[in-house]
């Protein structure tokens, strides 16, 4: 099977704490690509931005607000080719219906793709707290200090113990080890915006990177080859 999966597009609501920062039309050009070269495109979470409403607590609210704002994208994504796993940012989705893991076989290979939140301490025994910390990050971009936002933003890395190496990345580790737990061969996930390819052990660790701020990273799994790779651009 080749599958392709993108995440952490932030999709807003068009102030300046959208952090998107594509053409729609441009990346509408990208997803036909991805429709035509792959069978299936995950879409592995923060696809939507709603927690960097502009008032605290609206997340059904700025979700709504973000689709009318990218509305082609959005019908795009309820094509059956595309399958929606939520993160941190869009979790309201997952209220609606949206998982928060895919897990499946193909071609004898056991793959598990989670957006990879689920991994901080603090989001999950303090989510009112990560909740306004985000809330909070997006009224500073609003107000122009996205230098001070990206700061923030290479802290909260740091605290995470974000690394693209996989001997170091406690992020990596995490994962893997939940892949070995529940005997996946692959564990793919987003998030931390570093995409990565690392082998541990038997395992395999991938990363999509982010599709915000104009990048277009992505990866391309094809289990039948056992080809798997990180691009940036087509």
């Amino acid at each position: 099977m080749k599958l392709a999966v993108i995440s952490d597009l932030h999709l807003g609501a068009g102030d300046l704490a959208d952090g998107f920062g594509h053409d729609d039309g441009e990346f509408l050009r990208f997803l036909s690509f991805l429709e035509k070269n792959f069978e299936r495109v995950i879409l592995l979470g923060d696809i939507w931005e709603t927690l960097q409403s502009r008032r605290l607590g609206s997340a059904r609210e700025e979700l709504a607000l973000a689709r009318a704002m990218h509305p082609e994208i959005a019908k795009r994504f309820e094509r059956p080719q595309y399958h929606y796993v939520h993160g941190n940012h869009d979790i309201v989705a997952g209220v609606l219906g949206v998982p928060d893991e895919l897990a499946f076989q193909a071609d004898g290979v056991r793959l598990l793709f989670t957006h990879g939140h689920q991994n901080d301490a603090l989001h999950t025994r303090r989510r009112w707290l990560t909740d306004l910390g985000v809330w909070l990050g997006g009224w500073i971009r609003r107000v122009g200090l996205g230098a001070f936002y990206r700061l923030c933003a290479k802290i909260d890395e740091m605290r995470g113990g974000l690394s693209e190496d996989g001997a170091r990345c406690a992020f990596q580790q995490w994962a893997v080890g939940e892949a070995t737990r529940r005997e996946f061969d692959i564990v793919v996930t987003g998030h931390t915006h570093l995409a990565a390819r690392s082998e541990h052990g038997s395992r395999l660790f991938l990363n999509s990177g982010s599709c915000s701020e104009g990048n277009l990273s992505f990866l391309s799994l094809d289990t039948r080859r056992g080809d798997y790779a990180v691009n940036c651009g087509y």
